[in-house]
């Protein structure tokens, strides 16, 4: 546990991510398209939104209190687009059960 200014135990501080976010003009118009969208799904919606904050300067947990989201998910999410820039904000393939039709069958 951090110690904060005042002295007390158990209080943790808020802390800056180490990866800051800077948007070119073409990737703040794509989130900034993103975001405003009421036909895309909530989860493509919220990551955008979660972007375009933490590049406007705001912490995770400042994000997590506007999105009502937890402060791991903002930072999960910061760090993929950091790394990755768009093409991060997509769902990874999952695994499961294969496809059990051949593929003669799928159509």
């Amino acid at each position: 546990m951090a110690l904060c200014p005042s002295g007390v135990w158990g209080v943790l501080m808020p802390r800056r991510s180490p990866y800051r976010i800077e948007l070119s003009d073409e990737e703040r118009g794509v989130l900034e398209s993103l975001a405003r969208s009421y036909t895309l799904p909530y989860w493509q919606v919220t990551r955008a939104q979660m972007v375009l904050l933490a590049a406007n300067g705001l912490r995770n947990d400042e994000i997590a209190e506007r999105l009502n989201c937890r402060r791991e998910v903002v930072s999960q999410w910061r760090k993929r687009f950091f790394e990755q820039r768009l093409a991060g904000l997509e769902d990874r393939p999952r695994r499961g059960r294969p496809p059990t039709f051949p593929p003669s069958r799928r159509s």
